[in-house]
């Protein structure tokens, strides 16, 4: 058992991580698939109270009886969720009891070397995302995941050959690419929720124009408003994206050029006066910004509203 007075795990193998969970050793040593279920049941007494991988892991829960703690926080989950970690992230120690049935797909970057998928993976916003922005699947979207854990399963505890890893990253990248569209339609399905979020988005950025925190701050970025609103940077851009067409320093632009066309119409204040209060350390900036989303400088402008 681990004392729990240790606070960090680095696991720099797969097979390390195996052996801190009381498993066997994995079938190939850059890649595994942990099936914990009824005959399987996860040991909470091995897990470390904080880890970092140096591997990908992605985490389908098929039954959970309780909450979850992922990084600090506790968490609800329902059946058919998925996380996803990237490597050297902060992993906490996750409280799945023994009533927690899941899939655990750990995979080693250097397993996908040579394969365009070592690129490809990188791009998918959601290794980024916090805990509480999970995949939550439907039915059938349950359905169709489970069958591709199933085949993994199916594949890794065979004899392992010369096709095997061929076989399994066209797996992983089938199984990726659904997450992709999984994700996209989470963020329509939730549009009450997403509604809402943007809403507070936009009352946010109101306040800090309008209370002139700029003077003080600077200008207001993608991490500042992410934090405000308890979403990963990534979960946040792709949210927006879905919703309005523009990520989130897109839209903190699209808001700043707002601010600043009232100031340039409303105001006897002078562009580099306009720019400071917005944040900008120099005028030359601003009107730089200006200008690549107006297609008129802040003097142009003005005048055409005189």
């Amino acid at each position: 058992m681990k004392n729990k007075n240790e606070k960090l795990v680095r696991f720099i193998s797969i097979s390390e991580s195996h052996e801190a969970f009381g498993l066997p050793k994995p079938q190939h040593p850059l890649i595994s698939l942990i099936h914990f279920n009824e005959k399987n049941p996860f040991n909470t007494g091995m897990a470390p109270i904080y880890d970092v991988l140096s591997f990908y892991k992605i985490t389908f829960i098929t039954h959970n009886a309780g909450r979850l703690k992922y990084g600090r926080d506790y968490y609800d989950y329902n059946e058919g969720s998925m996380l996803f970690l990237a490597p050297n992230q902060l992993v906490g120690s996750t409280d799945y009891n023994s009533k927690t049935y899941c899939y655990i797909l750990l995979i080693h970057p250097d397993f996908l070397l040579g394969h365009p998928l070592a690129t490809k993976i990188r791009q998918y916003g959601y290794f980024a995302y916090s805990a509480n922005e999970a995949l939550h699947l439907s039915d059938s979207e349950r359905k169709t995941i489970l069958s591709i854990y199933e085949n993994m399963e199916q594949e890794l505890n065979s004899r392992v050959d010369e096709f095997s890893q061929e076989v399994m990253i066209a797996q992983i990248e089938l199984l990726l690419s659904y997450v992709n569209r999984f994700y996209k339609r989470q963020f329509i399905t939730r549009k009450v929720v997403n509604d809402d979020i943007l809403q507070k988005t936009e009352t946010i950025l109101d306040d800090y124009f309008n209370n002139l925190r700029s003077l003080q701050q600077g200008l207001p970025t993608v991490q500042f408003l992410s934090q405000q609103l308890n979403l990963s940077p990534g979960y946040l851009s792709d949210m927006l994206r879905s919703l309005i067409g523009l990520n989130a320093q897109q839209y903190i632009h699209e808001k700043l050029i707002g601010k600043a066309k009232e100031r340039l119409t409303a105001t006897k204040l002078s562009v580099a006066e306009i720019a400071y209060e917005l944040g900008f350390e120099h005028s030359q900036s601003f009107s730089k910004l200006f200008k690549n989303k107006t297609n008129q400088s802040p003097l142009e402008f003005r005048d055409s509203f005189n």
